[in-house]
């Protein structure tokens, strides 16, 4: 990226205190036109934008529509760089467009049912054939204890799905409970 120093608005290291948090170590503006950032305000939101969690997943810059910020880390210091936007706004523009055409494609492929949905998944668990899941379910239980999560990932169906099957099973004397470890539910066939 090429830029001129008229194009910074003003710069700022910010110190990490282990008991007090975030600080300014100083700040500088270069010009007095431009849009006004309050420090004090930002402090804490820049920090933690940049070096809160995970670290491979950390921003470069943070665009806002007045201005953005290009920060570089040095250990736990964080030196910050205020810059004029410039001329993203034609760069927005072509990104909203792009995201624009993106969210018309996705909403024409759900409604031609090109898309699997979150319903679609359940409608399908839905159409299987209970009553031959159940029966290996059964066999699945004789001679050993599975769990609910288990059971659910072998089928690949939902957690409220595979509860039905396992309270109709167990209605139906098929199956019983055996133990719970923490909110794990383990279960046999019943000989």
């Amino acid at each position: 990226m090429n830029f001129s120093e008229n194009e910074l608005i003003g710069a700022a290291l910010i110190g990490f205190d282990m008991i007090e948090g975030p600080y300014i170590k100083w700040h500088r503006r270069f010009y007095e036109k431009g849009p006004e950032i309050d420090m004090e305000n930002f402090l804490m939101n820049f920090y933690l934008s940049f070096r809160g969690g995970d670290e491979e997943l950390q921003p470069l810059a943070i665009l806002y529509p007045e201005f953005y910020i290009v920060a570089f880390p040095h250990g736990l210091e964080l030196c910050c760089l205020f810059l004029y936007p410039g001329d993203l706004s034609n760069q927005m523009w072509r990104l909203n467009q792009i995201a624009t055409e993106l969210i018309v494609q996705m909403e024409s492929m759900e409604n031609d049912d090109e898309l699997p949905t979150q319903s679609s998944v359940a409608d399908n668990a839905s159409d299987m054939d209970y009553d031959e899941i159940k029966r290996i379910v059964v066999n699945l239980l004789h001679d050993q204890e599975i769990s609910t999560p288990e059971l659910r990932r072998y089928f690949k169906m939902t957690n409220s799905e595979i509860w039905r099957i396992m309270s109709q099973l167990e209605e139906s004397r098929a199956v019983v409970r055996t133990e719970k470890r923490g909110r794990t539910q383990f279960w046999t066939a019943v000989q």
